[in-house]
């Protein structure tokens, strides 16, 4: 089973802007949440199944909590509550589905892999993929 413990700070970002729109975030929110989301600082510490991760920017800090393979309550990237089920895709990523608590938006999920040296986390919304790579700080 793959460690994904550790510091990690963000080499690169495809498509986050277009994620956003895909979840209806408005153009000035966005133009906000990309300069803040450009940074971001990753802590994530893992116990076999058991993980816990906290995102910071310069706007908002994130933190969840989950077993793998149990239900947990999730905000989406645009802070709508959700539950969340994160499943071992392969022994290296993890695949989590969300379900809106309330309201219609597009289905979205994540997925956090690790590759070699860098933490791949994948962002979707329907159709829309953003793909933000990581590798652990020094």
């Amino acid at each position: 089973m793959a460690n994904f413990s550790g510091t990690w700070k963000m080499k690169s970002s495809e498509n986050f802007d277009e994620l956003l729109k895909a979840l209806g975030v408005n153009a000035m929110l966005r133009k906000v949440a990309g300069a803040a989301a450009s940074k971001p600082h990753v802590e994530i510490k893992q116990s076999g199944d058991h993980f816990y991760i906290k995102t910071s920017t310069t706007v908002r800090t994130t933190e969840i909590n989950f077993v793998v393979g149990e239900e947990f309550n999730e905000e989406t990237v645009d802070g709508r509550k959700c539950k969340s089920l994160a499943t071992w895709e392969t022994e290296n990523k993890i695949y989590c589905k969300q379900t809106l608590l309330s309201g219609n938006g597009p289905k979205t999920f994540w997925s956090r892999e690790l590759k070699g040296e860098e933490l791949i986390l994948i962002f979707g919304a329907d159709d829309v993929i953003c793909t933000r790579i990581y590798v652990r700080a020094q």
